[in-house]
């Protein structure tokens, strides 16, 4: 009888499912370091665990950033923590701000005309603006984690979004650098400095570009890899010439609204403006009034056909200017005067293909840099305050800059001017310098500071991104980069980025470089659309923003 209660009671006691639940526990280290790793993706589950050690381990979860594993205490936040403006609102407005406002938007504006610019502008800007919305409500979905934009993502919308928005992130900011170098290049050789060029700026640009483009980036990664504070430091320096530029260009605006700039003056001929080279003189009544190799020959061969030359004011200013004649559009095809005809000598030829979608390509790098503010996430006090408030207002301002600025070149340059890209017919000089007051020094020091500092960043900024991801170890070839040197600094993860961002400047084209980068900041915003249209329309039970100004159905617009 004992015997049968013993067995019984032993029978019972193994049939209880709660007996085991410690030892199975105590096992599972032993069965998951010979079983492997076998799943496909854990983040806090580094071992195959029993059904108990999972629910132990989704018990005990907290979704705050991992404190410091090897003291057993949590890092301890800096004494000094930045606010909106300074964290987030002047950082995004310094990375929005770039060389093509000084380069580009000028002559975007006479081949698009006012009014198809105006919609080149809004669309960028929309477009940046929804991101920033739906970036918004990702950051206050949760405690922000320090890490930038990248671990926001990743941390907050899975490894796949995460890694797919990475990878776009970081080829679109090393091309960024690439274009900000190029940036530079133009300036320097085309207005600051043309007798630096190494080979025949007429013929052989593309070279000189590569060149000089070659010895300034090695020059920025010299001194990213030297040490990142250097980098702060100058960074200030290039956001106050950003501004400074900017104040100058308005001053322009408004002193030319007073009588204009009429001491600058070119000559066009059937409406196209006239290389400056070929010093013509406007004011003779006689066809043959130009002088230069070849010339001559050419004007008494088409003396019997063509009008004679108009001399024009550069800058009539404020209601002076056809405004209604710069809102038409002009696109052309390369090598083209007109819509019609082909260039003639002295006429200035269009040197590439335009048209509304080539347009808003090339202008599009301008709004980027919306991430700037979550990239300092855990720099600030209230990170699910600051960057919401503080990318909306730098996008909202940067967007009235542009569009204002639309508006204002059309209705104080004359058209002509507008649609000469380099400004040879007014000397070679750059056209919103020659506009903006007390001198066009200021623009071009101001831009060449700034697209210099825009590179550095760019150069800081990628190779942290590229180590963030190889750490994550999404895609196991990248595992590399992921080490750094015994300061922490992403050394290999920089020489990569320096690698392909020359592979950019050998394309030795501002116009080229700035549709790769319309591409993959494009695609990289589309998923973080794509991620918060996912949510929003799932309802997942981990997807509660505080930000609540944002809607699904808007974000298709990408």
């Amino acid at each position: 009888m004992r015997r049968l209660m013993s067995c019984c009671g032993n029978a019972a006691t193994d049939s209880n499912p709660f007996r085991n639940l410690r030892d199975i526990e105590l096992q599972s280290d032993h069965f998951g370091s010979q079983e492997g790793n076998l799943a496909l993706f854990e983040d806090e589950i580094h071992q195959r665990p029993k059904i108990s050690a999972l629910l132990s381990t989704l018990a005990k979860y907290d979704p705050a950033p991992a404190s410091n594993t090897q003291t057993g205490k949590p890092k301890r936040n800096k004494a000094t923590r930045m606010g909106t403006l300074m964290g987030v609102y002047l950082p995004t407005i310094q990375n929005i701000f770039g060389i093509l406002l000084f380069l580009r938007v000028t002559w975007i504006v006479g081949r698009a005309g006012v009014v198809d610019a105006f919609f080149i502008v809004l669309i960028c800007c929309c477009c940046t603006m929804l991101t920033a919305l739906s970036m918004s409500a990702i950051a206050t979905n949760g405690v922000v984690p320090a890490g930038g934009s990248y671990f926001m993502i990743s941390r907050a919308l899975g490894p796949e979004f995460g890694g797919a928005v990475g990878l776009l992130f970081y080829l679109g900011t090393t091309f960024a650098a690439a274009m900000y170098v190029l940036g530079a290049i133009e300036l320097l050789l085309t207005y600051m400095a043309p007798g630096m060029a190494i080979f025949d700026p007429d013929t052989d640009m593309f070279n000189n570009m590569r060149v000089y483009g070659t010895i300034i980036l090695l020059v920025l990664t010299l001194i990213v890899f030297v040490g990142v504070k250097y980098v702060n430091y100058f960074a200030s320096v290039c956001l106050v010439s950003v501004i400074i530029s900017i104040i100058a260009i308005y001053a322009g605006i408004l002193a030319a609204g007073h009588g204009g700039y009429p001491g600058i003056t070119y000559c066009t001929l059937e409406g196209v403006a006239v290389d400056s080279d070929a010093h013509c003189n406007c004011s003779n009544p006689q066809w043959l009034r130009c002088v230069g190799n070849e010339t001559g020959e050419k004007w008494l061969e088409h003396s019997h056909t063509l009008p004679p030359l108009k001399e024009r004011v550069a800058i009539p200013g404020l209601g002076k200017t056809d405004f209604s004649a710069n809102s038409k559009s002009h696109y052309l095809r390369d090598g083209q005067a007109s819509s019609s005809d082909d260039a003639i000598y002295p006429q200035i030829a269009a040197d590439a293909t335009t048209s509304f979608t080539i347009l808003l390509a090339i202008f599009f790098p301008s709004v980027t840099g919306i991430m700037a503010g979550s990239n300092r996430s855990g720099d600030l006090k209230d990170a699910q305050r600051s960057i919401p408030r503080g990318t909306i207002a730098a996008i909202a301002t940067t967007s009235i800059v542009y569009l204002t600025c639309v508006l204002f070149f059309g209705a104080t340059i004359d058209g002509p001017l507008l649609r000469d890209k380099f400004g040879e017919s007014i000397g070679g000089s750059l056209t919103v310098a020659e506009l903006s007051w007390p001198s066009p020094w200021v623009i071009y020091i101001g831009a060449f500071l700034s697209t210099t500092g825009a590179g550095l960043q760019s150069l800081t900024g990628a190779p942290r991104l590229l180590q963030a991801i190889a750490i994550d170890n999404l895609i196991p070839i990248l595992g590399v980069f992921a080490k750094g040197n015994s300061k922490g600094e992403p050394t290999t993860a920089l020489i990569l980025t320096a690698i392909i961002a020359e592979v950019g400047i050998l394309i030795a084209s501002l116009d080229q470089v700035a549709p790769i980068i319309t591409m993959f900041f494009l695609m990289c915003y589309g998923f973080v659309n794509l991620a918060c249209t996912v949510q929003s329309l799932l309802k997942t039970p981990n997807w509660r923003p505080r930000f609540r100004y944002y809607h699904w159905l808007g974000h298709l617009y990408l």
